[in-house]
């Protein structure tokens, strides 16, 4: 079977083809047709000799991300794509600013959040750094039809970025590169629940990225409850850890809480998080729950979102409310690859 050269990095090309007898800056062609042309056949690779793209149809293929389902609304489009027989989902979002993709780092989750569906049927593998590369250049792809490109990334789909660190850390650098899309660091932002000595690691190689936290709630009882994982790393230390990656990277850290009906939506509760959060560089991104079937968890009212905000904002603490982005189709992480494993 042909081995599949998309996803490789530029070093890995090189030695591919150095392997045929070719020199490195045939590598470079190769990563320019593949990763910012959206081209996937040889043949049509035409600054590459009719006898090289014949010798690399011999022995190589190029295949990007597969795509298996869409959902599309004015401002929103998710896709379902199997990559490497692993099916995941990632999802573009247009904002007056530019185009925002979501993607996912693992199959499928193992962090057990209450409200979450990418996690209901457990982690399946971690995504390669190729892997998460192919969901970006789809969609990448897709956007240069219309004149238009990816502008910005968030690894905040399904999966626990920094469970699969070095392979996290190897998409950063790819996407970062001048052979793919070249997006500076400061388009960058990784998502995570909480993985305290990853979140040092990541600070340690002085990136500027943005990481954002997810608390969904202010005191250890509760998130424990919605978030297994504080049983491990517990609110304090997750704070503290935010609090370093901040003064190391200068990089305002963003705090992700989840808005439940109900449950963590109290004014009360909005002083216990602006008391946590005291004297961070940091701010809150309020998240109304996308509800989901299997979880039954409400909505905030608009009354109780605006409480809570103008709670935190009363206390120094900044807040936005998230902008609802693909509610009315089922856009929260895991949803549409539920669905279709039905």
């Amino acid at each position: 079977m042909p081995k599949n050269l998309y996803g490789l990095t530029l070093e890995r090309l090189q030695f591919e083809l150095q392997a045929l007898g070719q020199k490195k800056f045939r590598a470079g062609q190769l990563a320019a047709w593949m990763y910012q042309r959206g081209v996937h056949s040889f043949d049509a690779m035409d600054d590459l000799s009719k006898e090289l793209r014949r010798r690399l149809s011999n022995v190589y293929s190029v295949e990007p991300a597969r795509l298996i389902a869409r959902l599309n609304s004015p401002s929103t489009t998710k896709y379902l794509l199997d990559l490497n027989g692993a099916r995941v989902e990632c999802v573009l979002m247009r904002h007056d600013y530019g185009n925002s993709v979501c993607i996912s780092s693992q199959a499928g989750c193992a962090m057990g959040c209450a409200f979450c569906a990418s996690t209901l049927n457990g982690l399946e593998r971690n995504l390669t750094a190729g892997e998460m590369l192919s969901q970006v250049l789809y969609i990448n792809d897709e956007l240069r039809a219309e004149s238009s490109k990816v502008d910005s990334i968030v690894v905040m789909g399904t999966g626990e970025p920094l469970q699969n660190f070095d392979n996290l850390i190897g998409f950063l650098e790819m996407i970062h590169a001048p052979y793919t899309l070249g997006l500076s660091y400061r388009r960058l932002t990784v998502s995570t629940c909480g993985i305290v000595p990853n979140i040092d690691r990541l600070a340690a190689l002085d990136l500027p990225i943005t990481l954002s936290i997810s608390l969904h709630a202010p005191t250890d009882e509760l998130r424990s409850r919605l978030m297994p994982i504080n049983r491990t790393f517990g609110l304090e230390a997750v704070v503290a850890a935010g609090g370093r990656y901040a003064q190391r990277t200068g990089r305002r850290v963003t705090y992700e809480y989840i808005l439940i009906g109900g449950l963590n939506d109290s004014t009360e509760q909005a002083r216990q998080l602006a008391n946590l959060l005291k004297d961070q560089l940091a701010n809150v991104n309020l998240i109304p729950i996308n509800p989901v079937v299997e979880r039954k968890f409400n909505r905030p009212t608009a009354r109780a979102i605006k409480n809570f905000s103008e709670v935190l904002e009363a206390r120094g603490i900044g807040s936005t409310v998230r902008k609802e982005f693909g509610a009315e189709i089922n856009a929260a992480c895991g949803q549409l690859r539920n669905q279709q494993s039905i």
